[in-house]
């Protein structure tokens, strides 16, 4: 009995985006693994990201900047957990590099890229650690800023 409920606590703390990306996996990989790259798409415009560290292996650091348009900055730190170069970035905030535990953590992102023709099957999961944080994060609009800055993937995934 305590298998289901699990698996259904877990599905209430998840928020999915999945995209079918007009790039081979390769490009929406590097896209994401490159902080030059990864400034140019990560926040939904007019947002922007002046900062990104990324040292992408596991315990490596995932750090970005993220500006509104009136100027305020929001900073996201984390390490990755798991790094399946072209197919699996996962990263989270419930530790800080040199696996520092936060006070209060808020996600884990998995993020997988999968070949469907020269094509990527693009999959997005945001998991919380309470029904209260999925909640929050959906309404600060996980599915049109995710949206939207999965669009943007796309037009530069294209270009590379």
């Amino acid at each position: 009995m305590t298998e289901p409920a699990t698996a259904l606590a877990a599905e209430t703390r998840e928020l999915v985006l999945t995209r079918l990306i007009d790039a081979p996996p390769a490009k929406v990989y590097r896209a994401w693994t490159e902080p030059e790259l990864l400034k140019q798409w990560f926040a939904p415009l007019p947002y922007t990201v002046p900062f990104a560290e990324l040292d992408v292996r596991p315990g490596g650091v995932f750090h970005t900047v993220i500006r509104s348009p009136d100027g305020a900055d929001f900073g996201g730190r984390g390490v990755y957990l798991d790094v399946v170069p072209g197919e699996k970035l996962v990263f989270t905030d419930v530790y800080e590099p040199g696996w520092h535990p936060v006070e209060k953590p808020f996600m884990t992102a998995i993020v997988t890229f999968e070949d469907e023709g020269g094509k990527t099957r693009y999959t997005a999961r945001a998991r919380h650690f309470t029904v209260e944080d999925r909640l929050r994060h959906e309404e600060m609009g996980f599915h049109e800023g995710w949206g939207k800055a999965t669009d943007q993937l796309e037009a530069l995934a294209k270009t590379l």
